[in-house]
């Protein structure tokens, strides 16, 4: 079956897409190009069209889009228009509609999944992701790809449709170690709210440290930017004086909560702060963070290559980019051969034996 994989790889994650294909031709020992080539044609009234320009008959389709990308702009009754995660999803729909039923199968890779918060009801609101996986299914989509889901437990939705929920924790963990192997002993992992706390478990069992949360009490009399604001940070957990801190969680969107954090972990007398995220989306934001970082609140961010963040951020000193195209690479590969991803999703041994090496 491999050699009718295919890539489809949207102009909002073309670099990313590259990287994959290069990553399965080094798995594979192999010189091929697998990404189909496509047009993608935007009409000055907004309306969009995609056209599949190589031939997808019977093939393995797999489709990649970063619905968060926000750097590409159209032309929009002569206003400069740039592409939200609605637009970049509606482009997948044209890619499946585009393919006319000819491929085998499809799967489509949205790293971060498309609307992703809106995952749960509390009122009268939508119910976004849910609807949108609901609506890829009734499309032919076989296959659904993600990384380090808001929740979880959004996979209720489509309960017949297989759902990969991938996690960039070993690839992540790699990267910081070796980088900052002085700082693995009197270390500590601290969730920066309730919703990170498994994430932030699975982090100190692999590091073998403990783990800390913060709770964020709210002031539920007011709504600003949707959301209740919080008044006040209430820490729970071992003490972190003169220990070297990870602050880990799913997404950064303007910081603000993460800086917090950090400002509290100083108060109490922690030593190095390294913030780890999958998806630094950086709404806004960045001008706080590059403040805090020259005044020594944290030492580093990581974070992951599978959602678009600009050359400022990734150029700058307190940013460290985790390339996860291999882990997608070695997931398609698996899955177009018919093979089980359970040994990539689950193969922690390798990396627990190099943490114990390093501390010994």
């Amino acid at each position: 079956m491999s050699e009718n994989l295919g890539l489809i790889v949207l102009k909002n994650c073309e670099d990313f897409g590259q990287k994959v294909n290069d990553e399965i031709n080094r798995l594979r020992s192999t010189n091929e190009n697998y990404i189909v080539k496509i047009t993608n044609c935007r009409f000055s009234n907004g309306e969009g069209k995609i056209v599949i320009d190589d031939t997808v008959r019977n093939k393995d389709l797999y489709i990649i889009s970063d619905v968060e990308n926000y750097s590409l702009t159209y032309k929009l009754h002569d206003y400069e228009n740039h592409m939200t995660p609605d637009e970049h999803y509606q482009d997948i729909k044209r890619v499946i509609s585009a393919t006319s039923g000819h491929a085998s199968r499809i799967t489509v890779v949205m790293p971060m999944l498309y609307q992703a918060r809106q995952h749960k009801r509390k009122g009268r609101e939508s119910l976004d992701c849910a609807i949108a996986l609901q609506e890829l299914e009734s499309l032919g989509v076989s296959n659904i790809i993600t990384f380090d889901a808001h929740d979880p437990a959004i996979v209720n939705s489509i309960p017949t449709l297989p759902f990969e929920n991938l996690y960039p924790t070993n690839t992540i963990l790699n990267s910081f170690i070796q980088n900052e192997k002085t700082s693995l002993n009197n270390l500590i992992v601290i969730s920066p709210d309730m919703g990170a706390t498994l994430r932030a478990r699975l982090y100190a069992e692999m590091l073998g440290c403990d783990v800390g949360v913060f709770y964020k009490r709210r002031d539920l009399t007011k709504v600003v930017n949707g959301k209740n604001p919080i008044v006040e940070h209430v820490y729970m957990g071992s003490d972190v004086r003169d220990k070297n801190v990870i602050v880990v969680d799913d997404m950064i969107a303007s910081g603000g909560s993460m800086l917090d954090v950090a400002t509290e972990l100083k108060k109490r007398g922690a030593n190095k702060i390294f913030f780890i995220a999958t998806f630094s989306l950086f709404t806004s934001g960045t001008a706080e963070f590059e403040k805090a970082y020259d005044n020594g609140l944290f030492t580093k961010l990581y974070s992951t290559n599978l959602s678009y963040v600009p050359d400022k951020i990734k150029n700058s000193p307190w940013y460290y980019e985790v390339d996860c195209s291999s882990q997608l690479a070695e997931i398609i590969d698996a899955l177009n051969k018919g093979n089980s991803i359970q040994p990539l999703v689950h193969n922690q041994k390798s990396f627990l034996d190099e943490i114990n090496k390093i501390k010994e």
